[in-house]
């Protein structure tokens, strides 16, 4: 089922220029990829992009879930985009579980639970994932989830062991790369361990954030990515 936030990203468009200079320094970016891995024993699915090309967006569905989109390719496709994954959870109400901010409209409260440790945001050009005690909630584009899973290419210490879920979480090179992900069922602590510094998508994790589990955990790929 479509969750009450999805977050998505698509290209930057760039404008052409009319004359290339003398000398110029050619940046190569990687292109977005998504990749079927294995890491410590759990299955995931993983799509990646570089910030410096690509850009994620948070669409909020303000009257609850299912009311806007049907599910994650439906969200992304309402805004060209390249990939989407349920973000996010919510109160029996339907209101965001923490703080969404979609295109500078503000929803929801902070959470103070481990559920709303992180934050991820956008703003003047900077996208990163910070602690939720760092954020003023100002950005344009921000959404607060947790727990956090690996800080610092370290595990998070702490997290469940024992409950198994599909879970979807984004990870982040402390850089320009990112990476959207879908699991088969693991607990938050084996998932955590997984992580910390590995390479499922080419980049070394530095910092990884749950966003959901279970049933509702989706994630949408176009064919567009390659490997998609």
């Amino acid at each position: 089922m479509m969750k009450h936030i999805v977050l998505t990203f698509t290209s930057i468009l760039l404008n052409a220029v009319a004359a290339e200079p003398l000398r110029a320094i050619v940046i190569e970016t990687p292109a977005p990829r998504f990749v079927t891995t294995t890491l410590g024993g759990i299955a995931m699915q993983c799509v990646s992009f570089d910030s410096r090309t690509h850009f994620m967006r948070v669409l909020d569905q303000a009257n609850g879930p299912g009311t806007q989109w049907a599910d994650a390719q439906a969200a992304a496709v309402s805004v060209n985009g390249l990939a989407a994954i349920n973000a996010g959870f919510f109160t029996p109400q339907g209101k965001p579980l923490g703080v969404v901010i979609a295109n500078g409209k503000k929803a929801g409260g902070n959470n103070h639970s481990s559920l709303g440790a992180g934050v991820w945001y956008e703003a003047q050009g900077k996208t990163a994932i910070i602690r939720r005690e760092r954020c003023n909630f100002n950005a344009p584009h921000l959404m607060q989830a947790g727990p956090y899973l690996a800080e610092k290419y370290s595990a998070v210490k702490g997290l469940d062991a024992v409950k198994t879920s599909a879970r979807s979480f984004i990870a982040w090179d402390g850089g320009t790369m990112w990476m959207m992900a879908r699991t088969a069922p693991c607990s938050l602590a084996q998932l955590a361990k997984a992580l910390a510094g590995a390479c499922p998508a080419g980049f070394p994790i530095h910092t990884a954030l749950n966003l959901d589990g279970g049933r509702s955990a989706e994630m949408f790929v176009s064919d567009q990515v390659a490997g998609g």
